[in-house]
């Protein structure tokens, strides 16, 4: 009896060996292009890394602002070329430190930010023209946004000197991970509000990263990864032109965010299938004719999901190999997970490791000497069109059910994760599928470890930073701006400008949420797994 053939995390079967034959028909002008050119497969920069390494960020952020601030300064100091902010769940869903529901959340998987006080301590010291700054902020990213040009500008910085990527990317919130505040339409118009006021206040922010990451952690596979991806960018897109935008003016700004994991050569095929299929949209279906606007630029993490707590040490592995996926797929900025992520906070150690692990590709291997060196390899090529055919398919199903929304209205996306997550959680535990230590090569007694752990009295001294900013202010004139924003919030007005006015009068976070909730609501989920 025949042994199964292997298959890849997208369901494809892998050949023992691939030939000629594997591309027979093949059209390497079609399909590849030159690095640099539509479409795009063999990278966005016609010289890649052979010029300068991709940004190295390292995604940080606990406790308080102080805390992170000294994170993100060893950082710094240790070779990082951006920063990556992780915000904590009240942050994430529009709660200051001291609501109700807040409680027990302060600052454990990321910094609280509750005020521009806390923006100003977070990144005081380091100069915002100097640093390219990534946060992964969705659901109040406008907020956020804001809060960091306020502090750019009381440093002296003009908004039209700030760099980096707000996340911004609601929609994957209703998919996979649950930050989402308001329904999905007022979010896809706060989405495009940012669009336009970034265009105008901040010209060279990105203004999202549409995000197929945080599906991948909920166990979204390859193919479903970049296919739900793109759908919502496709969204985004259609919302922007809705708005009155013109394609060239805001799509050169989008970008991605992707995962990377283990199973190499299917990643590198992924990030160039990615790229191939968003060029011919941009080109083919919304008439981009800026290149920019073609190009799929993304950033990359290294898959939390798979690491263990069993073994930690071993992570470092797994990450080495998924940094090298990463950076042979071509990504354009990249962050590496500690090995001791899947315990608790990184140490600085761990964090130190986890740079490390970038600069050794970087700086010791030759992996950064040529262009896109698996271009014209007949299992990475093979690889690449199936896992393309394979998502544009999905993507047709999407649009089948009337678009990115309305499939997330109906449940699909979600429900088409959970499935694969659930077949993969089978495979590990019925030893199909193996995870070293964990299921094969395991330890009769694991070392100990001792993680990093939040200050529990962060969660107070937070509370109290709240109440002196609260009696320190003037009452009537954030109620004002508040005002301002609630009726920019009813009517069709960019909601940017006053809620601008309202963070800079010493609105919280909180505040400025709550504002928000009672004129769009809250979005409450639908279930079908």
């Amino acid at each position: 009896m025949a042994a199964e053939p292997r298959r890849t995390e997208s369901g494809l079967p892998v050949e023992p060996v691939y030939g000629p034959e594997a591309l027979r028909g093949w059209d390497p002008a079609e399909r590849l292009g030159e690095p640099g050119a539509y479409p795009y497969t063999r990278g966005v920069y016609p010289s890649m890394y052979t010029g300068r390494p991709w940004t190295m960020r390292q995604y940080a952020g606990f406790g308080t602002a102080a805390e992170s601030n000294a994170r993100y300064r060893q950082l710094i100091a240790g070779g990082g070329t951006g920063l990556s902010v992780a915000f904590d769940l009240p942050t994430q869903m529009g709660y200051d430190s001291d609501a109700a529901l807040a409680a027990g959340e302060v600052g454990k998987v990321g910094v609280a930010v509750d005020s521009v006080e806390d923006m100003a301590v977070l990144f005081g010291g380091i100069p915002l023209d100097g640093v390219s700054t990534s946060m992964t902020i969705n659901a109040p990213a406008a907020l956020l946004l804001l809060l960091y040009q306020l502090v750019g500008e009381s440093q002296g910085v003009a908004p039209a000197r700030l760099t980096g990527t707000v996340q911004n990317d609601v929609l994957k919130e209703y998919i996979a991970r649950g930050t989402y505040i308001f329904p999905p339409k007022p979010s896809l118009r706060l989405v495009a509000d940012v669009f336009r006021y970034c265009r105008a206040e901040i010209p060279r922010w990105n203004t999202i990263s549409i995000s197929g990451y945080h599906m991948a952690e909920a166990g979204a596979d390859p193919a479903q990864e970049i296919a739900f991806t793109l759908a919502n960018g496709i969204e985004y897109v259609r919302t922007a032109l809705a708005a009155g935008m013109a394609v060239d003016d805001f799509a050169p700004r989008l970008s991605f965010f992707f995962v990377s994991r283990t199973t190499l050569l299917e990643e590198v095929a992924k990030f160039r299938a990615a790229r191939r299929i968003w060029a011919r949209v941009m080109r083919e279906e919304f008439g981009a004719r800026d290149p920019r606007s073609q190009m799929l630029r993304f950033h990359t993490q290294t898959a939390g999901v798979q690491l263990t707590a069993q073994q930690p040490e071993v992570n470092l592995v797994r990450v080495s190999v998924q940094a090298l996926a990463a950076v042979l797929g071509g990504t354009q900025s990249l962050h590496t997970n500690s090995f001791d992520e899947a315990i608790a906070l990184p140490t600085e150690k761990a964090a130190r490791l986890a740079l490390r692990t970038q600069q050794v590709l970087a700086y010791e291997t030759d992996v950064t000497a040529t262009v896109d060196p698996f271009a014209g390899s007949y299992a990475v090529e093979r690889m690449t069109d199936e896992v393309e055919a394979l998502a544009l398919g999905l993507m047709r199903r999407v649009e089948e059910l009337g678009g990115a929304v309305a499939a997330i209205e109906q449940g699909h996306q979600k429900a088409e994760i959970e499935r694969t997550a659930y077949r993969v959680q089978q495979e590990t535990d019925d030893g199909r599928r193996t995870v070293v230590g964990v299921n094969r090569f395991r330890l009769d007694a694991e070392e100990p470890y001792r993680p990093l752990r939040v200050d529990p009295a962060a969660e107070a001294r937070q509370a109290a930073r709240l109440a002196a900013l609260r009696a320190g202010r003037d009452r009537r004139a954030v109620d004002r701006a508040l005002g301002a924003l609630r009726r920019a919030a009813a009517g069709t007005d960019n909601v940017l400008p006053p809620m601008k006015e309202a963070l800079a009068a010493r609105a919280t976070v909180g505040e400025v949420c709550d504002a928000l909730r009672e004129v769009w609501g809250t979005y409450e989920p639908v279930e079908r797994f």
